[in-house]
């Protein structure tokens, strides 16, 4: 009996591609092994609601076609079920699937579907959001806030929205629990990491390991303008921050209160409560993955 697969395609993820993704769905997809269909999303959430469908159709698998936002939704739209999320990347930064080493070419990306190597991943419970990869508190929530409302998309915006925001922010103030040892400081970044990075190989957590039941809360500290080469480089070249620069915290379960109501998860923003309860829920999702070390 054929697995079922629905392939749930962003649209404007991609720009251009949305025509020619269902003929090479049609061409490389294993057909001895799969039977098919394929929906499109029309609005910001809808993306959810087609994986909840998929899934209580009894669907095996749910393929998010789209940017870290499309995986966001389909993913945490998965979260405790028994069907497997899979990706087909065409965002702009792509995190979780570089990180899971799923191809960025839509061809080799659908063979990685046919290979059907999958993991249970864990996932991350914020109060009562979800999300897979990483999460934000920082800079880099304000710098997806503006990403989501800016007219263009891709690597280059990102960019100048990054650098723009640099010279604007202001380090924010949070207090950390983790196992009853608070923490009281200033960050630029305060990230909670499962998987390694936010895409386009910006690595913040080279250690973090989807499957190992722990996360890892990674602290970057206010720091001089002469110092961002180095810790850009670091970032890129997937090497640990100095430790004045950095701090690395692995848990399971902590408490973090932020005085900046605006976060982001798998680089979606929102706003969020000043208290919020963060934990680990271990292998929880099962998932699709490329050829992993």
């Amino acid at each position: 009996m054929k697995e079922r697969i629905r392939f749930i395609i962003n649209p404007i993820s991609g720009v251009g591609r949305k025509n020619t993704i269902p003929p090479l769905i049609e061409k490389y997809l294993n057909q001895d092994r799969f039977e098919y269909d394929i929906v499109y999303t029309q609005h910001k959430g809808h993306a959810s609601d087609l994986a909840k469908e998929a899934s209580k159709e009894g669907i095996d698998v749910v393929c998010a076609v789209g940017g870290d936002g499309s995986v966001h939704e389909v993913g945490t739209a998965l979260i405790g079920t028994k069907t497997k999320l899979a990706i087909i990347p065409t965002g702009s930064g792509n995190g979780l699937a570089r990180h899971l080493k799923i191809p960025l070419a839509i061809k080799d990306a659908i063979f990685c579907i046919n290979y059907s190597n999958s993991i249970a991943m864990d996932t991350v419970k914020v109060n009562d959001k979800s999300f897979l990869g990483v999460g934000g508190y920082g800079l880099d929530a304000v710098v997806a806030q503006k990403f989501d409302e800016h007219h263009k998309r891709g690597f280059f915006s990102y960019i100048y929205l990054t650098v723009r925001e640099f010279f604007r922010f202001n380090p924010i103030n949070v207090t950390i629990d983790v196992d009853g040892k608070v923490k009281q400081l200033p960050v630029v970044l305060l990230t909670v990491a499962n998987a390694s990075q936010f895409g386009n190989g910006f690595t913040v957590s080279p250690k973090s390991d989807v499957t190992d039941g722990e996360l890892e809360m990674v602290v970057l500290k206010p720091f001089s303008i002469w110092s961002v080469p180095s810790i850009v480089y670091r970032f890129f070249s997937k090497k640990k921050q100095r430790k004045r620069h950095s701090e690395v915290i692995s848990f399971k379960n902590a408490r973090i209160s932020s005085s900046k109501n605006v976060a982001h998860y798998d680089g979606e923003p929102t706003m969020i409560a000043s208290e919020l309860n963060v934990s680990v829920v271990p292998k929880s999702l099962q998932i699709v993955v490329g050829k992993m070390d």
